[in-house]
């Protein structure tokens, strides 16, 4: 099966199903890391033919999305003499996927990559839309561009050994794209009514279908950050070592359920209902804030926040969204006690 994207920048396909052979007629890199690496690096090359492969591994985690992992990267393809003709492929998660994504855009003023990605969060929502970046210590994903792959290849044997809490990280991610724009998807899935790959076909579609709208998150786009505005600020103050990227959006979609609820919009059912999800999926729903007024300040380092206005999105009902800002600092601060 397959999904188009058609951005004012860029068109491509969306690949959903057994990796297909890819031939590319210049030199290729490979960016992953050990794991992925270890497990799947054979699997790849088999369905793959370059005029000249190169491999560059950087290291596993959160913590080297950072600018020393890319310019380890960038002296590997100037070593190597590549060029404008060259091609990068992303081959893990969101973190490779990411890094790779800022690379291929800033190298020579950008040359093409393609996302292969290997977990289910990046399958779903990171590989797809082109937003590519790494981090610092004010915050995730600070520095970056938009920036669109030319094809995105999303084959579910990569899954065969991504570890539960990875697998449910994605489904946040699956969950959070119902929530906001698909009450039919969202029932569908708490009964167990979707296959693997149609959940994901679903997710991309909804996906493809803001970026088609809003490619660089002028509008529509930025209802994808639901749960995430909270989530960011848990990573960061746990300096991204205790919760995966989906957990940490799961307790911030909680998070805004109940700044939703206390604006007067979402019910109290529809609350418990999303959680129960998330928790089906053994996801996190709680998180205890030890400074209300830290924590409070720490939206403000969200790249999201223009002219010092927090941006928040909330489900007004299950499949329908509501983009809220100049949100009385009080009322902000009555949900964050709730998790004190």
């Amino acid at each position: 099966m397959k999904v188009n994207i058609t951005t004012p920048t860029k068109s491509y396909d969306i690949h959903i199903g057994k990796l297909p052979k890819i031939e590319i007629n210049n030199k290729v890199a490979i960016i992953t890391n050990p794991k992925v690496s270890g497990l799947h690096i054979n699997y790849l090359t088999n369905h793959l033919k370059a005029k000249e492969l190169h491999i560059i591994t950087l290291p596993d985690g959160e913590e080297y999305k950072n600018f020393e992992s890319v310019n380890y990267a960038l002296d590997r393809l100037f070593d190597a003499k590549f060029d404008r003709n060259s091609t990068l492929i992303a081959f893990g998660g969101g973190v490779i996927g990411d890094m790779t994504g800022f690379i291929a855009s800033i190298f020579l003023r950008g040359i093409k990559f393609i996302q292969i990605p290997t977990t289910l969060l990046a399958m779903v929502d990171s590989s797809v839309g082109g937003k590519t970046g790494i981090n610092n210590k004010y915050g995730k994903n600070l520095i970056g561009t938009f920036y669109q792959p030319e094809a995105v290849y999303i084959d579910t044997h990569f899954l065969k050994t991504l570890e539960k809490r990875e697998f449910a990280a994605g489904m946040a991610e699956i969950i959070k794209m119902a929530v906001m724009f698909d009450k039919e998807f969202f029932d569908k899935i708490k009964n167990n009514k979707l296959s693997l790959e149609e959940m994901i076909k679903r997710s991309v579609e909804l996906k493809a279908m803001v970026v088609n709208q809003d490619e660089k998150e002028k509008g529509i786009r930025s209802v994808l950050n639901y749960g995430h505005t909270f989530g960011h600020v848990i990573e960061n103050l746990t300096n991204y070592k205790t919760y995966l990227h989906g957990e940490a959006v799961a307790i911030g979609m909680v998070m805004a359920n109940e700044l939703s609820r206390e604006l007067g919009y979402l019910s109290e059912k529809e609350a418990k209902e999303i959680k129960n999800l998330l928790q089906k999926y053994n996801l996190p729903t709680d998180f205890k804030i030890k400074d209300k007024e830290e924590f409070y300040n720490h939206f403000f380092l969200d790249k999201k926040t223009m002219d010092n206005k927090i941006k928040f999105i909330i489900p007004k009902k299950i499949g329908e969204y509501k983009i809220v800002e100049n949100i009385d600092k009080k009322d902000v601060l009555k949900v964050l006690e709730k998790f004190e």
